[in-house]
């Protein structure tokens, strides 16, 4: 029986997405494991005195007495059976953790996405349709500055501004506390909150993406077919929503499936920065108590969700330009 070719290619991608993310499992773990200090360490600081039968007595409790070798079969093992281990940190399995904080990190990636995606298409669009004009200079010169702008120096700013200043919006968190909102109010609270972290987010990639469909648009602006259907006495609109615009917009969607990465690199920062109870900042705690399980997990997830994106990309691609061959 002959399997469409689409379905083979979805395949073909899922195996090779599988066997990337486990060799990201293995190089994280080798690399955590290059870091000074272990969990143990770190709970025998906090408790203040600790005898090394303790020390050993704990480091055996939590496996670490074990070759580094050993230690990461069983994790691969347990990793093969979705289990990513326990956080003696939280006393709470790791899994848990990860997915409880998945969804708000979540609600801020895609919020800072799609920000980031529509208003940079918006504006490299405008800037190449009028090339060489005011508009074309206000637009270049907002991406760059949006570019070199540290992500962490654009937040503190918003929050001078739009929190300190205006009081438009909170400082931090993900909802007002004690305001026990729920329903329409719920969601509308945590909207108001999320407004300064997936603008800062979202600004340094939108203006990667204003200057790439800008490039893009004045390349395939010079095209053959598109003086032709110019020719053909169609309006200009048209030749550049029907035309050029589909064509442009392959590098720019190739680019955000890329991006996904450093967009979680950059949610650690926002989330650190405004308190956003996410898998950012749950990341930089246990970086900090030494919490190598739960780090792994964040990682690990990390990495699935890349992988995933990156196929949903290359998918898109695909249907969007029927020349590739699948």
């Amino acid at each position: 029986m002959m399997i469409n070719p689409f379905y083979r290619f979805i395949g073909r991608r899922l195996i090779q997405g599988l066997f990337i993310i486990f060799a990201i499992v293995i190089i994280n773990f080798l690399l955590l494991q290059l870091a000074p200090g272990d969990a143990v360490d770190v709970l025998a600081g906090e408790a203040g005195v600790a005898t090394p039968e303790y020390l050993a007595d704990l480091r055996q409790k939590f496996g670490l007495d074990k070759p580094v070798l050993v230690q990461l079969g069983l994790y691969l093992k347990n990793i093969v059976m979705l289990d990513l281990g326990y956080s003696f940190r939280h006393n709470s399995p790791v899994l848990t953790l990860v997915l409880s904080r998945l969804g708000p990190t979540l609600i801020l990636m895609v919020t800072a996405f799609v920000i980031a995606l529509t208003t940079g298409v918006f504006l490299g669009v405008l800037a190449a349709v009028w090339v060489n004009t005011w508009r074309d200079t206000v637009v270049t010169v907002f991406a760059l500055i949006c570019y070199a702008a540290p992500i962490f120096w654009i937040g503190l700013m918003l929050i001078i501004v739009f929190s300190i200043r205006l009081d438009w919006f909170p400082t931090s968190g993900i909802e007002t506390v004690g305001a026990f909102n729920t329903g329409i109010d719920y969601a509308l609270d945590v909207a108001r909150h999320l407004v300064l972290p997936a603008v800062t987010l979202a600004l340094f990639y939108l203006a990667v993406y204003a200057r790439m469909t800008r490039a893009s648009m004045l390349e395939v602006l010079q095209m053959d077919y598109v003086t032709t259907a110019r020719m053909k006495g169609l309006r200009e609109g048209r030749v550049i929503y029907k035309h050029v615009l589909p064509n442009a917009l392959l590098p720019v969607l190739t680019m955000a499936g890329m991006q996904v990465s450093s967009m979680i690199g950059g949610s650690v920062i926002v989330e650190a920065l405004f308190g956003w109870p996410g898998l950012g900042l749950l990341a930089f705690d246990s970086l900090f108590a030494r919490d190598f399980n739960l780090l792994l997990g964040i990682f690990a997830l990390s990495s699935a969700l890349v992988v995933v994106t990156n196929i949903t990309v290359d998918v898109l691609y695909s249907i969007l330009d029927r020349r590739i061959d699948l």
